[in-house]
């Protein structure tokens, strides 16, 4: 995938995940009551600066190393939770995110089958003041390729190296061969 196709995916989600942020910072919790505040220009900037996310491989860097205050959160559904989660991982639905407890210093990560509920989830708890969230790129769909069942060189590069190192630490299987370049059509398939 090019540079273009790559700010131009990230670029819709923000424009989904704006509107989203205004129609809630507006309505707010129809279930709470509870109500979130958000600067638009700040989000978009951080969207715009690709801040809002985090790829498979440096997630799965920072389960294995442990890094301190990290929270997982999957957003889908019990099913689907219980059929596959990343190690680490907690369930809270998307509906319950908001009544959620998080501590200031934790990270958190929110991730989804392709990742725009995660992206949805990140602009609520954004919303609620939250500055430390992220949300998995190309959510679980983006695990299961690039940490599960990656495609390395057949001459790996130091990177092929940490994320065959990482996808068998997962107990994945790295691919030889050449990787595919990302289209659109793979792209949407993935849910981005």
């Amino acid at each position: 995938m090019t540079a273009d196709d790559t700010r131009r995916v990230i670029v819709w989600l923000g424009i989904g995940a704006i509107v989203l942020a205004t129609g809630a910072a507006i309505a707010g919790d129809p279930y709470l009551g509870k109500k979130g505040t958000i600067d638009v220009d700040v989000l978009a900037r951080t969207v715009t600066q690709e801040d809002d996310h985090v790829t498979a491989v440096e997630l799965a860097g920072w389960i294995r190393e442990r890094r301190a205050h990290v929270r997982v959160i999957d957003v889908r559904s019990e099913k689907e939770f219980d059929e596959y989660h990343i190690p680490t991982a907690e369930r809270i639905p998307l509906g319950s995110l908001t009544s959620a407890r998080f501590a200031p210093t934790e990270t958190i990560v929110l991730y989804s089958e392709g990742g725009a509920h995660a992206a949805q989830g990140w602009v609520f708890l954004r919303a609620l003041g939250h500055q430390r969230v992220f949300f998995l790129r190309g959510g679980l769909n983006e695990w299961l390729e690039e940490v599960m069942s990656p495609t390395v060189g057949t001459r790996p590069s130091h990177a092929d190296s940490v994320t065959s190192a990482l996808s068998k630490y997962f107990g994945g299987t790295p691919q030889l061969g050449e990787r595919a370049p990302a289209t659109v059509a793979r792209l949407r398939r993935r849910g981005c």
